[in-house]
């Protein structure tokens, strides 16, 4: 009896990870291996034909609201400079929120969204629990938008969902009503609990006062408006804005939901280029050919993830070389501080 638990210890420590890679390299592999099948039906002359028909108006129109989007987002950390006080110049918070989002975008959240923020974050001299707040009060901003923005067009005005899909225009629309409610009462919250502070999952949760939480839902709901602005632009106003922006509120739940939706989303449509791809052309191939939702929806790319990225990357690069330039300085300063203290 005494043996079995180090020959449990042992199973968990040299089988379970392996399971865990294999199962996960597996996973993706097929995921791929539909990706690259799939991608083939494609007519790709088309599709890059009516690329680059696209008229120069119509390109012009879909980047100036990337531009607004993208300058709305880059102040969403601004809520947390005014929320902890931290001395920070206003354009240089921006600067740090557009390098991290536009990573964030082409990388992934865990990339762009957290590790890249806390970098430049550090280097700019703010501490960890100053940056979490921060970092908190930006994303809570992006989602309790989605929340408002999702539960009103999922509520009234749901898109008609393919059959088969694991939730139904009708399941759509009750999610839809959740959303708001939770948005609402996020609200509700911020306005009447005495108590700000919470523990979540070993996390600390601060609620901002009303007018600041008021300020998070709109510039929030606001930003995911601008990007279906882009999308519905691209797509040269052929099909509805609601019916645009609840497919794409729709996409950003099939991404976040990855596991569960790359699996039943993939498997019902003749495309596979990525979630956004496959759910706009799940939903809206019945009102527009494949290859120009793919046109419209590689321009999105282009000029939404792939441009800005661009920026954000000089951006960054001159960011680090100046905190190289200036960490000699640093650390003579409090050589002589501490020199001092001695």
């Amino acid at each position: 009896m005494k043996h079995e638990p180090a020959r449990h210890r042992i199973t968990t420590k040299v089988w379970w990870p392996w399971l865990k890679r294999f199962a996960t390299a597996a996973f993706f592999t097929l995921v791929a291996w539909l990706l690259v099948t799939q991608a083939r039906a494609i007519e790709w002359n088309e599709v890059l034909a009516t690329l680059a028909n696209y008229p120069v108006r119509t390109l012009l129109v879909a980047a100036a609201l990337a531009l607004l989007s993208l300058t709305l987002y880059s102040s969403f950390d601004l809520l947390g400079r005014h929320y902890t006080g931290h001395t920070l110049r206003a354009r240089t918070v921006m600067r740090v929120t557009f390098i991290s989002y536009v990573f964030n975008l082409n990388m992934g959240s865990l990339v762009g969204g957290v590790a890249l923020r806390y970098r430049l974050y550090t280097r700019l001299g703010l501490n960890a629990g100053v940056i979490t707040r921060v970092m908190t009060l930006s994303m809570l901003a992006n989602w309790i938008g989605y929340l408002l923005l999702a539960g009103v067009i999922f509520g009234f005005h749901a898109p008609a969902l393919p059959p088969g899909w694991v939730i139904g225009s009708g399941g759509l629309q009750v999610l839809g009503f959740v959303l708001l409610a939770l948005a609402l009462l996020y609200l509700l919250l911020c306005a009447v609990l005495r108590r700000r502070s919470f523990v979540l999952w070993g996390h600390e949760l601060n609620l901002p006062s009303l007018r600041l939480a008021a300020l998070q839902l709109g510039m929030g709901a606001a930003n995911w408006l601008l990007m279906g602005g882009i999308v519905f632009v691209l797509l040269q106003q052929r099909i509805a804005f609601p019916t645009v922006a609840s497919v794409l509120l729709v996409a950003a739940v099939a991404s976040v939901l990855l596991v569960a939706a790359v699996a039943s989303v993939i498997a019902h449509v003749p495309a596979g280029l990525g979630v956004l791809e496959a759910v706009f052309i799940a939903l809206l191939s019945h009102q527009l050919p494949t290859h120009e939702l793919l046109a419209a929806l590689l321009a999105y790319r282009l000029i939404y993830y792939l441009a800005p990225l661009t920026l954000a990357a000089v951006l960054y690069l001159v960011a680090e070389t100046r905190a190289k330039k200036s960490a000699p300085a640093r650390r003579q300063g409090s050589a002589a501080a501490d020199k001092e203290l001695e």
